[in-house]
């Protein structure tokens, strides 16, 4: 009936259930491998409860909010109705001890309404720093860089005033829309592994009333890259940045804080840079690289130390910037069976000279990995983790639930690119993945004894 016996014949129950109790050992180890830490970190969150009136600890909350997101269930009503079934909840209990009670939704709810989120983030982060410092990503570096993509992204909208940081637009025919907006940081590695690092939201008492002004996107960078760089002070990043950073300011901030960028290059952004770029490329012939990659063939185009002069706050500054320009072709076959001939042009700034050397990792494996965070927010909204369902309606709650989801979802991504999991995701898809492990939860299909023997062996987490 799960559509799984295409693609898992078992022959036997035994090995059926060996199978599942496998995934599901290999997907809660690495969960369970960092979970200490992160307990640690969640028990010193200050709790706001009545200390009378507690049934269930802080860190089982919030345990309980972050398998919500790693089962992917689409509400609190639906996590309510699984996770509180008695077989679900013993295998829950056999995975995670740390379950002594199975709290109700509307427990979670109330607490977020309350509590700090400020430690959920240093939480989160430092499941990261862990992971780099354990070295785990060092083969998907640019230029020994960790590539940090950053973009925006609408949440929910209503057509009243639900919260009073809810920012404002005019829709349709002076119609007023109330809506949430978050900007995201993302590790963005050119194999397609989309890590979740940090969400700053835009709220409405953030923008500048004086000259009444809304909260905006690059006043939210600047905020969510000073929390960068206190998290990660000596980071070596590489920020994979969109059209609208194409700027003197974000520039000169990234060169502040000792960061690499890749940013787009509009065609009709800067134009004084456009001129500089065509002037010099006549004068360099040398600067250019054809390569192919993949079906394409491109030519790459370069021109170094462009001086870039911008005003801000009165004050005149001046940068040296660095062009390239990518020309590609590649050919489709259409309906009709026709080959046709495609083309594209992109274009980019960055912090670092091009050359022949570099030119490639840069752009293709740097750069244009900047839709790995795009690519991230389709799989939050349309793949499981129901990025645009609010959970809840009150601000801090509906923080707080957004920041367990992007931690789930950092989980279900380690698991996804980990070498002992690869094969089963490939396998079976992402989401019918995850599917076949709540399935497994919720059937009598775990036998203590073989899980505490699997959970017993040594682990190591191995990227793929």
């Amino acid at each position: 009936g799960d559509g799984l016996a295409e693609y898992l014949p078992f022959c036997t129950v035994e090995e059926e259930q060996q199978a599942r109790e496998q995934a599901i050992a290999d997907q809660m180890r690495l969960l369970r491998r960092e979970l200490p830490q992160l307990l640690k970190k969640l028990a010193k969150i200050p709790d706001p409860r009545n200390p009378r009136k507690c049934r269930h600890r802080l860190t089982v909350l919030l345990l309980y909010g972050l398998l919500m997101f790693v089962f992917q269930f689409s509400s609190r009503r639906d996590a309510n109705r699984e996770m509180t079934r008695p077989q679900f909840e013993a295998n829950l209990k056999l995975l995670f001890p740390e379950l002594e009670t199975m709290p109700h939704a509307d427990t979670l709810y109330r607490l977020l309404c309350d509590i700090d989120l400020t430690h959920f983030e240093d939480a989160h982060i430092a499941v990261i720093q862990h992971l780099i410092s354990s070295r785990k990503f060092r083969r998907y570096l640019i230029g020994k860089c960790y590539p940090i993509a950053i973009d925006g992204s609408q949440k929910i909208s209503r057509d009243w005033l639900f919260d009073e940081q809810a920012l404002q637009r005019i829709v349709g025919e002076e119609k007023i829309q109330y809506y949430v907006y978050i900007l995201e940081a993302s590790l963005s590695f050119h194999n397609g592994m989309v890590i979740p690092l940090l969400s700053e939201f835009l709220e409405y008492k953030k923008g500048d009333s004086e000259r009444d002004k809304h909260d905006c996107e690059l006043r939210a960078f600047q905020r969510l890259i000073e929390r960068l760089k206190s998290y990660f002070p000596g980071l070596p990043a590489l920020l994979l940045l969109d059209g609208l950073y194409a700027n003197g300011p974000v520039m000169q901030s990234c060169d502040k804080n000792h960061w690499q960028y890749m940013i787009v290059l509009k065609n009709k952004s800067l134009p004084s840079i456009w001129q500089e770029f065509h002037a010099l490329l006549l004068r360099n012939p040398k600067n250019r690289r054809t390569h192919t990659w993949g079906n394409r063939n491109q030519c790459f185009s370069w021109v170094n130390d462009i001086e870039y002069e911008f005003t801000q706050n009165g004050h005149k500054y001046l940068l040296k910037v660095h062009v390239v320009l990518c020309e590609e072709k590649w050919q489709i076959v259409d309906k009709s069976g026709e080959i046709i001939t495609q083309t594209a042009r992109h274009a980019w700034l960055s912090s670092q000279p091009l050359n022949r050397g570099n030119v490639h990792e840069r752009c293709n494996l740097g750069a244009r990995h900047r839709w790995g965070i795009e690519a991230g927010f389709l799989v939050e909204k349309h793949q499981g983790y129901y990025y645009e369902h609010a959970f809840a309606l009150d601000w801090n709650a509906m923080k707080g639930y957004h920041l367990l989801m992007r931690m789930g979802h950092l989980f279900n991504t380690l698991a996804r690119f980990s070498r002992h999991m690869a094969e089963l995701y490939c396998t079976l898809g992402v989401r019918p993945t995850i599917a076949y492990i709540r399935q497994t939860c919720s059937g009598p299909w775990l036998n203590a004894d073989h899980i505490r023997a699997i959970f017993s062996r040594p682990f190591q987490l191995h990227l793929e």
